[in-house]
C-alpha cells in the first residue's frame, strides 16, 4: 500500500527534532527507506518548509519519493491534492496526527494512520522485524466465514 506521510509530523514524534531540522529530515528519509526495504511498500514524504538542497523537490532517493509544501501554502494542502488526484484512493495511506488533515484525507477516501503508529512501523523496519499482517491471515477468515468444507 503507498504512504503519503506529513514528514514534519512524523520527525516531531521525537524529542529535539525542531533544533536541526535537516538533520530530522534526513533521519526521517533514511528510515523511510528502511521501511520501503522491509515491506515493499511506496512512500511519499510531503515536508513543510523550503527544499532541501540535497533532496530538491520531486526527488527520489532509493525509491522514495519527496515533496515540499508550495510557496503561501502548507503540506496539509500538498498531502490532500496527492490524495485527490490519487487513482487508488482506498488503499492510500496518510500518515499524520493532525485531526484536521485526518479528516479531510479519509473524506476524500484514504485511509489515516497516527505518527506514532507510522514511527513504530519504521522502528520495526529498522529492527529487521516482519510487519505483521493485517486481514490477510488464513485463519482469520476461516474463523470468520468458516472452512470451505461442508
Amino acid at each position: 500500500m503507498p504512504y503519503v506521510v506529513d514528514g514534519n509530523n512524523v520527525m516531531a514524534q521525537i524529542v529535539g527534532w525542531h533544533r536541526d531540522k535537516p538533520a530530522a529530515r534526513k533521519r526521517l528519509i533514511r528510515e523511510a527507506v528502511r521501511f520501503m526495504a522491509a515491506t515493499r511498500a511506496k512512500v511519499t514524504l510531503v515536508f513543510d518548509g523550503r527544499p532541501d538542497d540535497e533532496f530538491p523537490e520531486g526527488t527520489k532517493y532509493k525509491s522514495v519519493r519527496i515533496l515540499y509544501s508550495r510557496p503561501g501554502e502548507d503540506a496539509d494542502s500538498r498531502i490532500i491534492e496527492l490524495v485527490r488526484v490519487s487513482r487508488a484512493k482506498r488503499d492510500l495511506i496518510v500518515v499524520t496526527s493532525d485531526r484536521e488533515l485526518a479528516s479531510r484525507a479519509r473524506s476524500e477516501g484514504a485511509q489515516v494512520i497516527p505518527s506514532g503508529e507510522f514511527r513504530t512501523k519504521l522502528a520495526e523496519a529498522e529492527r529487521g522485524e516482519p510487519e505483521k499482517p493485517e486481514t490477510d491471515d488464513i485463519d482469520h477468515w476461516l474463523a470468520l466465514f468458516g472452512s470451505r468444507e461442508q
